[in-house]
This record gives C-alpha cells, sequence and structure tokens, in this order.
C-alpha cells in the first residue's frame, strides 16, 4: 500500500469518528488533550500520530467497539510504517560566513602582503615607536614573557598549579522540546508567508535557528544527568534558576508546532514561573499517557541519585506571560566529599522565554499549504 494510500485510509476513519461525535475540533480536542489543530490534522491525513494511544481515546470517546478498534490500530500501523519511510525534509541551509584564507608566508606563489605607510603627515618619531612597541610585545611573547592580558579567574575549586578533577557525571540538554513531541508555540519576527512550514520534531532545531524564532510563552529544558560508576552515587541536591535579563515580551507573530503525536511519559517534572522576581523550579507531578488511560505520576523532590546504570531525567517547563525573559539554571551536587554546581546553558548563552499574550497565533494547513489562525479551522467545511 502506497504511503498516499495508507495515510488517506487511516484518516478516513478518524474523520468517520469525530463525524459520529458531532462536536467541533476544540470541544473534541480538549476531551482528548490536544488541540485543534493537531485534530484537524489527523483527519485531514497532513499528519499521522506516533503513537496510538490518543487515536485509541478517540475511539473509547465516539463509542467504538473491540472490533472496530483493532481495524482502527491496524489501519494506523499501515500509516505509521509510510510516515516512519518518508524521508525528513533536509533543514534549510544557513549560508555560513567564512573569513578568505590568509596566504602562506611559505608559499612563493602568494601575493605579497599591502605594505603599511604611515599616515601623510604623521611624526617620523611616533611610527618609529609604534612599529618598537609592536617589536617588543613580539619578542616578550616568545622568550617567555606575556604581555598583561584580563583573563577569566580560576575556578573556586582549583588551586594555583592543579588540574581540576573532572565531574564524576556526565550531563546533557535539550533546549528545542514540544509539549508531548507535537504543541509548542515559537514566535518569529516575521509574516506567514515568510514562514516555512512547520518542520518535524526533530528538525525543530534548524527551523528555530533559520528563523531566529524564541519559545513563544513556555519553553522545555530536559537535562539528562548520568553518574560515572555502576556504584558510586552522585547526589543532585536542588536546582536553581537564575533569571539575568528582563524586557517587555516581543511584538512578534506566534507560530504554533501542532503537527500531531500521541501521549508520552514525563520524567521528573519541575515548573518555572518567571513572572516572579525570584523564579523557584517546583516539583510537579507527571503524566504517563502511553497508554489508553492518562495516569499520574507524582512528584518527587530533591534530593535525587544518579550512576552510571541509573541517569536521571529532569524537564524544565518555564513560562511566562509578562516577560521576554534570559535564564539559565544551577545544579547542585555532591559525590565522595565532593560538592559543586554546574551551570545549565543552551549552547553557552542563557534560555530564552517570551510572553505571547496579545499576538497572533498561527497554525499551519498543509491542506492549503499556509499557515491560518485558530478560528478558521472549524469553518462550516471542515466539520
Amino acid at each position: 500500500m502506497s504511503k498516499d494510500a495508507a495515510v488517506e485510509e487511516f484518516a478516513g476513519l478518524v474523520r468517520a469518528l469525530k463525524a459520529r461525535d458531532g462536536r467541533s475540533y476544540e470541544a473534541l480536542g480538549r476531551r482528548l488533550s490536544v488541540s485543534a489543530s493537531t485534530l484537524h490534522r489527523y483527519c485531514s491525513g497532513a499528519t499521522v500520530p506516533e503513537e496510538f494511544a490518543v487515536v485509541d481515546r478517540l475511539a473509547l470517546l465516539c463509542g467504538a467497539g473491540e472490533e472496530e478498534r483493532r481495524a482502527l490500530e491496524a489501519a494506523w500501523t499501515e500509516a505509521d510504517r509510510a510516515r516512519r519511510r518518508a524521508a525528513s525534509p533536509a533543514p534549510t541551509p544557513v549560508p555560513a560566513v567564512s573569513a578568505a584564507p590568509e596566504p602562506s608566508a611559505a608559499d612563493p606563489s602568494a601575493p605579497e602582503a599591502p605594505r603599511a605607510h604611515p599616515r601623510r603627515g604623521a611624526p617620523a618619531p611616533l611610527v618609529a615607536a609604534a612599529v618598537a612597541l609592536v617589536v617588543l610585545a613580539l619578542a616578550a611573547a616568545l622568550l617567555g614573557h606575556p604581555t598583561r592580558t584580563a583573563s577569566a579567574p580560576a575556578p573556586a575549586s582549583t588551586a594555583p598549579g592543579r588540574t581540576a578533577a573532572p565531574l564524576p557525571f556526565t550531563w546533557s540538554i535539550g533546549s528545542q522540546l514540544w509539549e508531548g513531541g507535537c504543541g509548542h508555540t515559537y514566535l518569529v519576527d516575521r509574516t506567514p508567508r515568510a514562514v516555512a512550514p512547520p518542520p518535524v520534531a526533530a528538525d525543530s532545531g534548524a527551523w528555530a535557528g533559520t528563523h531566529g524564532a524564541v519559545h513563544g510563552g513556555e519553553a522545555l529544558v530536559r537535562i539528562t544527568v548520568q553518574g560515572r560508576s555502576p556504584s558510586d552515587a552522585v547526589v543532585l541536591h536542588a536546582l536553581h534558576v537564575r533569571v539575568v535579563d528582563r524586557a517587555a515580551p516581543l511584538p512578534w507573530n506566534g507560530y504554533r508546532m501542532d503537527n500531531g503525536c500521541g501521549g508520552a511519559v514525563t520524567p521528573r517534572h519541575f515548573a518555572v514561573d518567571l513572572d516572579r522576581p525570584r523564579p523557584l523550579a517546583r516539583p510537579v507531578d507527571g503524566l504517563d499517557a502511553s497508554g489508553a488511560e492518562v495516569r499520574k505520576i507524582p512528584a518527587v523532590s530533591f534530593p535525587y541519585k544518579v550512576t552510571s546504570s541509573d541517569p536521571e531525567e529532569l524537564l524544565v517547563s518555564a513560562r511566562t506571560a509578562g516577560c521576554d525573559c534570559r535564564w539559565y539554571l544551577e545544579l547542585e551536587w555532591s559525590a565522595g566529599g565532593r560538592t559543586g554546581t554546574v551551570r545549565i546553558t543552551d549552547g553557552g548563552k542563557p534560555f530564552r522565554t517570551s510572553g505571547t499574550r496579545g499576538r497572533p497565533a498561527y497554525v499551519h494547513d498543509s491542506a492549503e499549504g499556509r499557515w491560518i489562525t485558530d478560528s478558521d479551522l472549524d469553518r462550516p467545511g471542515d466539520r
């Protein structure tokens, strides 16, 4: 079965379920814990859920029997295989600006570098003094007596002449995450016609970078921490939020990445209100939506222990309505008599989240190939 045929067969079954229910995309989506645009994309065949669970919940909600649900799952399986076989679109390349190579002094074919001439009218003694200073600086470097320059202070835990011991754990982050793998809003300083269609979640970083996008309303950051030893545990004591800059929310358009997905398991989840004067990372209950029913995962506060065989994932949800905030995290740890703090940043830069209140919000209609507003989803012809 071809990709189009498999996806269209599955989409037709989903459309039939929605028609049987009779509610709007918005009303039915609320019952399924998905957005109206996500449900619209299922029905139109624009996307296939990554998990069957959300479609199974739709079937149960619409009164489907066991046989109909099995047929629906079989159709989803074929459509999902077709989706996975399809090649993901390559991200739009960003032209890199590189400096022209410098000619090598050993290459006789290299053009001679232009000679510097003193500015007309400049006193000869001043030119000679400047040349002498340059020569002295080069000589000092060659003789092992560098000139004084500004340098970053050594870490407090490192004694002079000693090398800092490596961390007893490794950590990595994901900073371009979407809610449940499908729902997210980016703010982009472009009109809808100048914005490319939403990417798959795996290409979100390239899409955001190409468009100069900023997380709108919420930023999700996943921190994965793993010890280096199977027996020596590292204790994680606290996670702190540091806001380094606040400004008025960006006056840009909002673009929602609702390309459809199924349920997922939430790891250790921390909510951060960036609008508070001193934001805290507060543990909240997680959700396991991997089955037909949503199951609550009770929140567990610090401390946590990690080893090489028992890693930990921390999911931070940082929200704001009233600022364009730049922020980072600090993770406190201890192990084997050592203590320390690791600064968690977005590739060396602060994370950035801006409020979206009052900004135009757009979703992408793949059938029409353009960005539209939420109100356009439930036009009479779409129900």
